[in-house]
């Protein structure tokens, strides 16, 4: 299927939708499904208290692994001992000084959250608003809605690469719905309704292990789910809030079945409210469940409250 011949809103055309769910104003999304039982389910799953924080370092001297076209984080001390030394700042009182500094970044250019109206088509975000809302600022479905609820409940990690017998999943290599059934099988845990779903594809690792060369090299094109109507219709029918992958959009960067760009944005982002949560740092977590067995957690985020902003940083916490 050629993205020449075919557009976003005929691919979907069939697929559900959770407008109107909540209310016609809800911006939200599937984030409200996370209530005070589903906290206290991710709570439940505590078992040993170990703590596992899944944000990528920010502005690192060798670069870090943002969409291709976003600006790398900028980070610069505005003042600080040489500052000082050099005359241009005097102590405050009793000799007190002090170092401060500022980061220049795209919302979106690491650990983060999308808000629910980052993607649409048909001149529509999530819940039917107009796209207009979206000029100069985001009036709907900004990131403040998901940054005041926060996103907490029982996470699964699903270690899609390890069950392959890989290190990394491969360039443009699709993770079906069937594999996340299989990998879950093979962990020996049950997905349940209203889990947070956390994707391993280990392709993070590329980057900081091997460099920027290797991970963009070619054609961007990365792992992930992919569109498939079985798929959008079991997160629709399992009510997901939420996922997130070590990648940097949670599904295949040119869709193997569609031959379009992120056609998941559309089915599940704008058209069913689920909040996507990407660039996640899954190895260290990956590695203490692999050697424990335990795949369930409390999984607790709450991106920057980043007024009209299409996203937000994060940086979410695992306890297990």
């Amino acid at each position: 299927m050629s993205a020449n011949n075919i557009s976003i809103s005929q691919i979907l055309k069939e697929a559900p939708k959770n407008w109107g769910r909540w209310g016609a104003e809800d911006e939200l999304g599937a984030v409200n499904y996370l209530d005070q039982i589903q906290v206290l389910r991710g709570i439940a799953s505590v078992q040993s208290g170990r703590v596992f924080t899944l944000g990528c370092p920010i502005a690192r001297k060798e670069g870090d692994p943002v969409w291709p076209g976003r600006s790398q984080p900028g980070h610069h001390m505005t003042q600080d001992h040489g500052t000082y030394c050099c005359g241009k700042l005097q102590p405050l009182g009793a000799g007190l000084e002090y170092a401060d500094d500022v980061i220049y970044m795209a919302v979106q250019g690491s650990t983060q959250f999308d808000a629910l109206g980052h993607v649409w088509y048909d001149d529509q975000v999530y819940n039917g608003f107009d796209a207009n809302t979206t000029i100069d600022g985001m009036e709907k479905c900004s990131i403040m809605p998901i940054a005041e609820h926060g996103v907490v409940g029982r996470g699964i990690l699903l270690d899609v690469a390890r069950f392959k017998g890989k290190k990394n999943l491969d360039k443009g290599e699709e993770i079906t719905l069937e594999d996340l059934l299989a990998t879950a099988k093979a962990q020996g845990v049950t997905i349940e309704k209203r889990d947070i779903l956390l994707i391993r594809t280990g392709w993070l690792s590329v980057f900081y292990n091997q460099g920027s060369s290797a991970f963009y090299e070619g054609d961007f094109n990365e792992p992930g789910l992919t569109y498939t109507p079985e798929l959008v219709q079991w997160f629709y029918d399992m009510e997901i809030p939420a996922f997130g992958t070590d990648t940097i959009a949670n599904e295949q960067t040119v869709s193997c079945r569609t031959g379009t760009a992120l056609p998941l944005h559309g089915a599940l982002l704008r058209n069913l409210g689920v909040s996507f949560n990407e660039i996640n740092w899954l190895e260290d977590l990956a590695e203490d469940c692999a050697n424990d067995n335990q795949y369930t957690f409390l999984y607790a985020a709450a991106p920057l409250k980043i007024v009209q902003g299409t996203g937000a940083p994060v940086n979410p916490v695992v306890i297990k």
